[in-house]
Protein backbone atom coordinates (compact mmCIF):
# COMPACT_ATOMS: atom_id res chain seq x y z
CA UNK A 1 0.00 0.00 0.00
CA UNK A 2 1.47 3.49 -0.98
CA UNK A 3 1.32 6.79 -1.22
CA UNK A 4 0.92 7.68 -4.54
CA UNK A 5 1.78 11.92 -3.91
CA UNK A 6 4.82 11.07 -2.32
CA UNK A 7 6.05 7.39 -3.81
CA UNK A 8 5.93 6.08 0.14
CA UNK A 9 4.62 2.75 1.41
CA UNK A 10 5.31 1.58 4.63
CA UNK A 11 7.84 -1.33 6.00
CA UNK A 12 7.05 -3.29 9.09
CA UNK A 13 10.28 -4.68 11.15
CA UNK A 14 10.41 -7.86 13.89
CA UNK A 15 13.35 -7.43 16.44
CA UNK A 16 14.76 -8.85 19.27
CA UNK A 17 14.70 -7.25 22.42
CA UNK A 18 16.55 -7.09 25.66
CA UNK A 19 16.38 -4.37 28.19
CA UNK A 20 18.53 -1.98 26.69
CA UNK A 21 16.68 -2.35 23.23
CA UNK A 22 12.95 -2.58 24.35
CA UNK A 23 11.79 -2.33 20.56
CA UNK A 24 10.36 -5.28 19.20
CA UNK A 25 8.34 -3.70 16.04
CA UNK A 26 9.17 -0.75 14.17
CA UNK A 27 7.48 0.95 11.31
CA UNK A 28 9.33 2.65 8.27
CA UNK A 29 8.00 4.84 5.57
CA UNK A 30 9.91 3.17 2.29
CA UNK A 31 10.61 5.61 -0.39
CA UNK A 32 9.88 3.74 -3.95
CA UNK A 33 11.82 6.03 -6.10
CA UNK A 34 15.18 5.73 -4.76
CA UNK A 35 15.04 3.55 -1.81
CA UNK A 36 15.12 5.28 1.71
CA UNK A 37 13.90 4.42 4.85
CA UNK A 38 12.71 6.56 7.15
CA UNK A 39 11.35 5.71 10.70
CA UNK A 40 8.02 6.48 11.75
CA UNK A 41 7.54 4.76 14.91
CA UNK A 42 8.94 2.16 17.68
CA UNK A 43 6.63 -0.56 19.78
CA UNK A 44 7.90 -1.96 22.93
CA UNK A 45 4.48 -4.04 23.91
CA UNK A 46 5.69 -7.30 22.20
CA UNK A 47 9.39 -8.79 22.99
CA UNK A 48 11.00 -10.48 20.51
CA UNK A 49 8.99 -10.31 17.72
CA UNK A 50 10.67 -12.16 15.13
CA UNK A 51 8.71 -13.21 12.57
CA UNK A 52 5.09 -10.73 11.14
CA UNK A 53 2.81 -11.74 8.54
CA UNK A 54 -0.18 -9.12 7.18
CA UNK A 55 -3.75 -9.88 6.17
CA UNK A 56 -4.57 -9.92 2.52
CA UNK A 57 -6.07 -6.71 2.54
CA UNK A 58 -3.28 -4.58 4.22
CA UNK A 59 -4.99 -4.01 7.14
CA UNK A 60 -3.93 -5.97 9.89
CA UNK A 61 -0.48 -7.30 11.09
CA UNK A 62 0.10 -10.73 12.92
CA UNK A 63 3.58 -11.03 15.09
CA UNK A 64 4.83 -13.73 17.01
CA UNK A 65 6.87 -12.82 20.86
CA UNK A 66 9.65 -15.86 20.72
CA UNK A 67 9.76 -16.63 24.54
CA UNK A 68 9.45 -19.64 26.36
CA UNK A 69 6.61 -18.17 28.96
CA UNK A 70 4.00 -15.75 28.58
CA UNK A 71 1.56 -14.54 31.17
CA UNK A 72 2.46 -16.91 33.69
CA UNK A 73 2.91 -20.23 31.71
CA UNK A 74 4.92 -21.79 29.83
CA UNK A 75 5.39 -20.89 25.73
CA UNK A 76 5.40 -17.56 23.86
CA UNK A 77 2.76 -15.81 22.32
CA UNK A 78 1.63 -14.09 19.21
CA UNK A 79 -0.61 -10.61 18.87
CA UNK A 80 -2.61 -8.75 16.46
CA UNK A 81 -2.50 -5.19 15.66
CA UNK A 82 -4.64 -3.01 13.27
CA UNK A 83 -2.85 -0.74 10.96
CA UNK A 84 -3.89 3.12 9.90
CA UNK A 85 -3.29 2.85 6.80
CA UNK A 86 -3.01 5.96 6.32
CA UNK A 87 -0.01 6.74 8.66
CA UNK A 88 1.29 3.13 8.95
CA UNK A 89 1.04 3.54 13.05
CA UNK A 90 -0.32 0.03 15.08
CA UNK A 91 -2.72 -0.42 17.77
CA UNK A 92 -2.67 -3.55 19.80
CA UNK A 93 -6.29 -5.87 19.38
CA UNK A 94 -5.05 -8.59 21.33
CA UNK A 95 -2.45 -11.16 22.26
CA UNK A 96 -2.99 -14.93 22.90
CA UNK A 97 -0.78 -17.70 24.24
CA UNK A 98 0.87 -20.25 21.77
CA UNK A 99 0.91 -23.18 24.52
CA UNK A 100 4.52 -24.04 22.56
CA UNK A 101 8.27 -22.51 23.31
CA UNK A 102 10.04 -19.94 21.01
CA UNK A 103 6.99 -19.42 18.35
CA UNK A 104 9.30 -18.60 15.23
CA UNK A 105 6.90 -17.69 12.08
CA UNK A 106 3.44 -17.02 11.60
CA UNK A 107 1.18 -17.20 8.45
CA UNK A 108 -2.68 -16.89 7.60
CA UNK A 109 -5.18 -19.42 5.02
CA UNK A 110 -6.38 -17.81 2.26
CA UNK A 111 -9.59 -16.80 3.78
CA UNK A 112 -7.71 -15.12 6.43
CA UNK A 113 -10.00 -16.64 9.36
CA UNK A 114 -7.40 -18.60 10.56
CA UNK A 115 -3.29 -18.18 11.10
CA UNK A 116 -1.24 -20.76 11.86
CA UNK A 117 2.32 -20.21 14.47
CA UNK A 118 5.20 -22.74 14.38
CA UNK A 119 7.02 -22.95 17.81
CA UNK A 120 10.37 -23.96 17.36
CA UNK A 121 11.19 -25.38 20.78
CA UNK A 122 8.96 -27.51 21.32
CA UNK A 123 8.61 -28.72 17.80
CA UNK A 124 4.69 -28.13 17.66
CA UNK A 125 2.38 -25.70 15.30
CA UNK A 126 -0.84 -23.81 16.95
CA UNK A 127 -4.16 -23.09 15.07
CA UNK A 128 -6.27 -20.00 15.91
CA UNK A 129 -9.57 -18.64 14.39
CA UNK A 130 -9.31 -14.82 13.67
CA UNK A 131 -12.35 -12.69 14.59
CA UNK A 132 -14.35 -10.42 12.76
CA UNK A 133 -12.20 -7.54 13.98
CA UNK A 134 -9.04 -9.13 12.99
CA UNK A 135 -8.03 -10.21 16.42
CA UNK A 136 -6.91 -13.86 17.51
CA UNK A 137 -9.09 -16.17 18.87
CA UNK A 138 -8.15 -18.74 21.71
CA UNK A 139 -6.22 -21.53 20.39
CA UNK A 140 -8.29 -24.06 18.63
CA UNK A 141 -5.28 -26.51 17.70
CA UNK A 142 -1.97 -27.36 19.32
CA UNK A 143 -0.25 -30.27 17.38
CA UNK A 144 3.10 -31.81 18.44
CA UNK A 145 5.74 -33.36 16.22
CA UNK A 146 6.97 -36.48 16.46
CA UNK A 147 9.40 -38.64 14.17
CA UNK A 148 13.23 -39.95 13.69
CA UNK A 149 15.75 -36.97 14.76
CA UNK A 150 18.15 -35.75 12.47
CA UNK A 151 21.95 -36.76 12.58
CA UNK A 152 22.89 -33.73 13.96
CA UNK A 153 22.60 -33.99 17.46
CA UNK A 154 23.52 -30.59 18.63
CA UNK A 155 20.49 -28.51 16.55
CA UNK A 156 18.44 -31.80 16.04
CA UNK A 157 17.94 -33.39 19.40
CA UNK A 158 14.27 -32.75 19.07
CA UNK A 159 11.48 -31.66 16.84
CA UNK A 160 11.69 -28.10 15.83
CA UNK A 161 9.08 -26.41 13.81
CA UNK A 162 10.77 -23.23 11.79
CA UNK A 163 7.93 -22.52 9.24
CA UNK A 164 4.54 -23.05 8.21
CA UNK A 165 3.17 -22.28 5.04
CA UNK A 166 -0.53 -23.06 3.51
CA UNK A 167 -0.22 -24.45 -0.23
CA UNK A 168 -1.63 -21.64 -2.78
CA UNK A 169 -5.48 -23.08 -3.10
CA UNK A 170 -5.46 -23.76 0.53
CA UNK A 171 -5.84 -27.08 0.58
CA UNK A 172 -2.74 -28.20 2.29
CA UNK A 173 -0.63 -26.52 4.93
CA UNK A 174 3.12 -27.44 5.23
CA UNK A 175 5.68 -27.05 7.88
CA UNK A 176 9.41 -27.50 7.82
CA UNK A 177 10.47 -28.59 11.07
CA UNK A 178 14.55 -28.56 11.44
CA UNK A 179 15.10 -31.25 14.00
CA UNK A 180 12.90 -34.08 11.55
CA UNK A 181 14.45 -33.05 8.46
CA UNK A 182 10.99 -32.96 7.29
CA UNK A 183 8.47 -30.87 5.56
CA UNK A 184 4.90 -32.38 7.25
CA UNK A 185 2.10 -31.58 5.36
CA UNK A 186 -0.98 -31.30 6.59
CA UNK A 187 -4.62 -31.42 5.02
CA UNK A 188 -6.69 -28.03 5.88
CA UNK A 189 -10.08 -28.43 6.49
CA UNK A 190 -11.03 -24.59 6.13
CA UNK A 191 -14.83 -24.77 7.23
CA UNK A 192 -14.08 -26.49 10.39
CA UNK A 193 -10.59 -24.56 11.08
CA UNK A 194 -8.39 -27.51 11.68
CA UNK A 195 -5.33 -29.39 10.47
CA UNK A 196 -5.35 -32.66 9.94
CA UNK A 197 -2.36 -35.28 9.29
CA UNK A 198 -2.19 -36.05 6.40
CA UNK A 199 1.76 -37.06 5.22
CA UNK A 200 5.71 -35.82 4.95
CA UNK A 201 8.42 -34.92 2.94
CA UNK A 202 11.72 -36.65 4.19
CA UNK A 203 14.60 -34.63 3.25
CA UNK A 204 18.51 -35.15 3.28
CA UNK A 205 19.46 -36.39 6.42
CA UNK A 206 21.09 -33.22 8.22
CA UNK A 207 19.55 -30.88 6.09
CA UNK A 208 17.68 -29.33 8.71
CA UNK A 209 14.86 -27.50 6.51
CA UNK A 210 13.71 -24.17 7.70
CA UNK A 211 11.35 -21.58 5.54
CA UNK A 212 9.80 -22.85 2.06
CA UNK A 213 7.79 -20.78 -0.74
CA UNK A 214 4.94 -22.52 -2.88
CA UNK A 215 5.48 -20.98 -6.76
CA UNK A 216 2.69 -19.27 -8.11
CA UNK A 217 1.18 -22.52 -10.02
CA UNK A 218 1.51 -24.54 -7.01
CA UNK A 219 3.43 -27.16 -8.77
CA UNK A 220 6.55 -26.87 -6.81
CA UNK A 221 7.93 -26.08 -3.34
CA UNK A 222 11.90 -24.81 -2.67
CA UNK A 223 12.86 -25.22 0.79
CA UNK A 224 15.99 -23.84 1.95
CA UNK A 225 17.99 -25.66 4.55
CA UNK A 226 19.66 -24.34 7.43
CA UNK A 227 22.01 -26.92 8.25
CA UNK A 228 23.86 -28.10 5.14
CA UNK A 229 23.74 -24.89 3.32
CA UNK A 230 21.54 -26.19 0.30
CA UNK A 231 18.10 -25.01 -1.46
CA UNK A 232 15.74 -28.41 -2.08
CA UNK A 233 13.52 -27.99 -5.01
CA UNK A 234 10.39 -29.97 -4.83
CA UNK A 235 7.46 -30.96 -7.37
CA UNK A 236 3.97 -30.25 -5.61
CA UNK A 237 0.82 -32.59 -6.76
CA UNK A 238 -2.19 -30.26 -5.62
CA UNK A 239 -4.73 -32.81 -5.50
CA UNK A 240 -2.74 -35.22 -3.43
CA UNK A 241 -0.63 -32.91 -1.37
CA UNK A 242 2.48 -34.50 -2.37
CA UNK A 243 6.08 -33.18 -2.08
CA UNK A 244 8.80 -34.79 -4.16
CA UNK A 245 12.49 -33.73 -4.28
CA UNK A 246 13.46 -33.24 -7.54
CA UNK A 247 17.00 -31.33 -7.23
CA UNK A 248 19.54 -29.71 -4.38
CA UNK A 249 22.01 -27.09 -5.02
CA UNK A 250 24.04 -25.26 -2.23
CA UNK A 251 23.53 -21.85 -1.21
CA UNK A 252 27.52 -20.98 -0.87
CA UNK A 253 30.06 -20.41 -3.62
CA UNK A 254 32.98 -23.04 -4.10
CA UNK A 255 35.54 -23.14 -1.93
CA UNK A 256 33.76 -21.32 0.67
CA UNK A 257 34.94 -23.38 4.23
CA UNK A 258 33.62 -20.67 7.11
CA UNK A 259 30.67 -21.47 9.31
CA UNK A 260 27.22 -20.93 7.49
CA UNK A 261 23.39 -21.33 8.41
CA UNK A 262 21.01 -20.70 5.52
CA UNK A 263 17.83 -18.68 6.70
CA UNK A 264 15.57 -17.08 4.60
CA UNK A 265 13.84 -17.66 0.72
CA UNK A 266 11.91 -16.04 -1.15
CA UNK A 267 10.85 -16.17 -4.89
CA UNK A 268 10.08 -12.93 -7.22
CA UNK A 269 7.08 -12.70 -8.09
CA UNK A 270 7.54 -13.27 -11.84
CA UNK A 271 8.74 -16.46 -10.95
CA UNK A 272 12.01 -15.82 -12.45
CA UNK A 273 14.35 -15.93 -9.75
CA UNK A 274 14.86 -17.37 -6.14
CA UNK A 275 16.30 -15.75 -3.40
CA UNK A 276 18.23 -17.39 -0.40
CA UNK A 277 20.49 -16.02 2.73
CA UNK A 278 23.33 -17.36 4.00
CA UNK A 279 24.45 -15.80 8.09
CA UNK A 280 28.47 -16.99 7.82
CA UNK A 281 28.84 -16.46 4.17
CA UNK A 282 26.86 -13.20 5.11
CA UNK A 283 24.40 -12.96 1.28
CA UNK A 284 22.04 -13.43 -0.64
CA UNK A 285 22.39 -16.21 -2.99
CA UNK A 286 20.87 -15.67 -6.73
CA UNK A 287 19.24 -18.68 -8.48
CA UNK A 288 17.75 -18.30 -11.95
CA UNK A 289 14.26 -20.43 -12.09
CA UNK A 290 14.21 -22.56 -15.57
CA UNK A 291 10.91 -21.74 -16.65
CA UNK A 292 10.09 -25.46 -17.95
CA UNK A 293 11.39 -27.66 -14.93
CA UNK A 294 11.25 -25.32 -12.42
CA UNK A 295 14.87 -26.36 -11.47
CA UNK A 296 17.51 -23.70 -10.66
CA UNK A 297 20.58 -22.62 -11.56
CA UNK A 298 22.97 -20.18 -9.74
CA UNK A 299 22.79 -16.53 -10.69
CA UNK A 300 25.54 -15.14 -8.22
CA UNK A 301 25.80 -14.15 -4.00
CA UNK A 302 25.35 -10.39 -2.98
CA UNK A 303 27.05 -9.57 0.25
CA UNK A 304 24.16 -8.31 2.75
CA UNK A 305 27.01 -5.90 3.71
CA UNK A 306 26.01 -6.65 7.25
CA UNK A 307 26.24 -9.74 9.67
CA UNK A 308 23.71 -12.76 9.93
CA UNK A 309 20.92 -12.13 7.30
CA UNK A 310 18.11 -13.95 9.10
CA UNK A 311 15.38 -12.45 6.90
CA UNK A 312 15.14 -10.27 3.44
CA UNK A 313 12.28 -9.06 2.11
CA UNK A 314 11.07 -8.20 -1.60
CA UNK A 315 9.48 -5.26 -2.57
CA UNK A 316 5.91 -4.98 -4.06
CA UNK A 317 7.07 -3.76 -7.64
CA UNK A 318 10.29 -5.75 -7.13
CA UNK A 319 12.37 -3.26 -7.48
CA UNK A 320 14.22 -3.73 -4.17
CA UNK A 321 15.32 -5.99 -1.64
CA UNK A 322 15.24 -5.06 2.26
CA UNK A 323 18.04 -7.14 3.86
CA UNK A 324 18.17 -7.41 7.57
CA UNK A 325 21.57 -7.75 9.27
CA UNK A 326 20.44 -9.57 13.09
CA UNK A 327 24.14 -9.30 14.37
CA UNK A 328 25.29 -5.87 12.76
CA UNK A 329 22.27 -4.27 13.71
CA UNK A 330 21.37 -2.78 10.13
CA UNK A 331 18.84 -2.78 7.33
CA UNK A 332 20.30 -2.55 4.19
CA UNK A 333 18.34 -1.98 0.74
CA UNK A 334 19.41 -3.12 -2.42
CA UNK A 335 18.07 -2.68 -5.92
CA UNK A 336 17.06 -5.25 -7.60
CA UNK A 337 17.35 -5.84 -11.72
CA UNK A 338 14.33 -7.80 -13.11
CA UNK A 339 16.08 -8.73 -15.74
CA UNK A 340 19.38 -10.34 -14.56
CA UNK A 341 17.94 -11.19 -10.40
CA UNK A 342 20.63 -9.45 -9.56
CA UNK A 343 20.77 -6.85 -6.44
CA UNK A 344 22.92 -3.73 -6.29
CA UNK A 345 23.93 -1.14 -3.06
CA UNK A 346 21.80 1.61 -2.94
CA UNK A 347 23.54 3.07 -0.48
CA UNK A 348 20.43 3.24 1.58
CA UNK A 349 20.83 1.51 5.27
CA UNK A 350 19.11 2.20 8.37
CA UNK A 351 20.19 0.95 12.14
CA UNK A 352 18.34 -0.85 14.08
CA UNK A 353 18.54 -3.41 17.15
CA UNK A 354 18.77 -7.45 16.03
CA UNK A 355 16.22 -7.07 13.17
CA UNK A 356 15.01 -10.54 12.11
CA UNK A 357 12.07 -10.12 9.80
CA UNK A 358 10.84 -7.14 7.51
CA UNK A 359 7.62 -7.00 5.21
CA UNK A 360 6.28 -4.91 3.21
CA UNK A 361 2.67 -3.33 3.30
Amino acid sequence: MSNGENQLTYVYTGSYTDDQHPNGIACYTFNVQNGELTLVETYTDLPNASYLALNKDRTRLYAVSETDTYDGRDGGSVAAYAIDTDTGRLSKINQQPTNGSAPCYISLDATNRCAFVANYTSGSVTVYPIDADGGLGSPSQLLKHEGALGPQADRQEAPHAHSIVPSRDNRYVVAADLGLDQLVVYRWDATRGELLAHGAAAMVPGAGPRHLVFNADNTVVYAVNELDCTVSVLSYEADAGVLTAVQTVSTLPEGFSGENYCADIHLSEDGRFLYASNRGHDSVAVYAVDPGSAQLSVRGWQSTLGQTPRNFALSPDGAYVLAANQASDSIVVFRRDAETGMLHETGHTVAISRPVCVKFL
